[in-house]
């Protein structure tokens, strides 16, 4: 049996941002319309040196079929904080994908995360494209790590902004962040120094940060805005004061009992504050057009992202297919 294996520069030559953002719309399609397989997220903490330590790192487990796909695909991926300060980043993860038909091995793609980062900003774009209004003056970022560059990068893909603001706790890091993105995508990007003034103004407020405290509260975002967290994929993890929950005019799900468990809507419900017959609805009923998105200028949305196997089994199999088609990679036979 032969094995196809990537490394993290040949999967960056056949997926991007805007081939991530297709193959992902079309996998919320899919599990809205029941054609897709997806089992629970496995998700661990792994324990700091010593009792009482903050968690050295996250371990997330996630994989799903979709219907007709020629590949199924299951997906590690891990973020341990204290990797920086050793030199190393903080991401890491792999992808496994499997033959549909037979159950083999097809492929290992050594991503080192970058897949995981890629197909987050995609699912943020997706909600962006749905939810927010056509005429975006203003987007507002939270955070200058990785999925800062990743989501910035796909809402591009659907709208343009006329000004993009971004605040850090590290200002040097905010720095960089606008010094970086400002050269890619040739845009002008400004550190502001207060997390208020990043969401006061913004029509488009995207969280992305690890936090486990709230940051984001209700009386800072104004009317008509869209608001995307991406951070709250644990359930001790949150970015929204629930009242932001209970503001919004439709809140959205990627997967909601996922999110009942995990995200920004576990949190909004555990506090009283919003019902889960309140939900609007999952991301993917609105791609599929089963249910409205944006229906009123003035409506303030929020979509609740905690990252969905089906994404991980989207890209992965466009990579393989991609990789196939182009013969990429290194075949070893097991």
């Amino acid at each position: 049996m032969q094995v196809r294996i990537l490394l993290e520069s040949e999967i960056r030559r056949v997926i991007g941002p805007a081939a991530a953002l297709r193959e992902v719309r079309d996998a919320f399609v899919k599990l809205a319309r029941g054609q897709a397989t997806l089992p629970d997220v496995i998700g661990f903490e792994v324990p700091g040196e010593r009792p009482g330590m903050e968690a050295a790192g996250e371990v997330h487990v996630k994989g799903a079929y979709l219907h007709g796909a020629p590949f199924y695909a299951i997906k590690e991926a891990a973020g341990f904080y204290g990797n920086p300060a050793r030199g190393l980043p903080a991401g890491s993860g792999v992808m496994v994908v499997f033959d549909a038909a037979t159950g083999f091995l097809s492929g290992l793609l050594f991503d080192n995360g970058y897949l995981t980062d890629l197909r987050t900003g995609a699912a943020g774009g997706l909600a962006a494209d749905l939810l927010a209004r056509k005429d975006v003056a203003q987007v507002g970022i939270v955070g200058a790590g990785i999925q800062a560059r990743f989501q910035l990068e796909s809402v591009l893909e659907v709208r343009r902004p006329r000004r993009v603001v971004v605040f850090a706790r590290n200002q040097e890091r905010g720095l960089a962040y606008a010094r970086e993105m400002e050269e890619r995508l040739s845009l002008e990007i400004e550190v502001v120094a207060s997390l208020a003034a990043a969401v006061e103004g913004s029509d488009v407020v995207i969280t992305t940060t690890p936090a486990r405290e709230p940051l984001v509260r209700a009386e800072w975002v104004a009317r008509g805005a869209h608001v995307t967290a991406v951070g709250s994929d644990g359930p001790d993890k949150q970015e929204l004061h629930p009242e932001v929950l209970a503001k919004a005019d439709k809140v959205v799900a990627d997967r909601l009992d996922q999110c009942l468990r995990l995200g920004e809507i576990h949190h909004a419900v555990a506090s009283g504050l919003l019902r889960e017959s309140s939900v609007h609805g999952e991301l993917g009923e609105i791609a599929a057009g089963t249910k409205p998105g944006r229906s009123r200028e003035d409506e303030i949305t929020v979509a609740d992202l905690t990252g969905v196997g089906i994404q991980d089994a989207a890209v992965a199999g466009f990579v393989m297919a991609e990789a196939m088609r182009q013969d990429l990679g290194r075949m070893i036979e097991i």
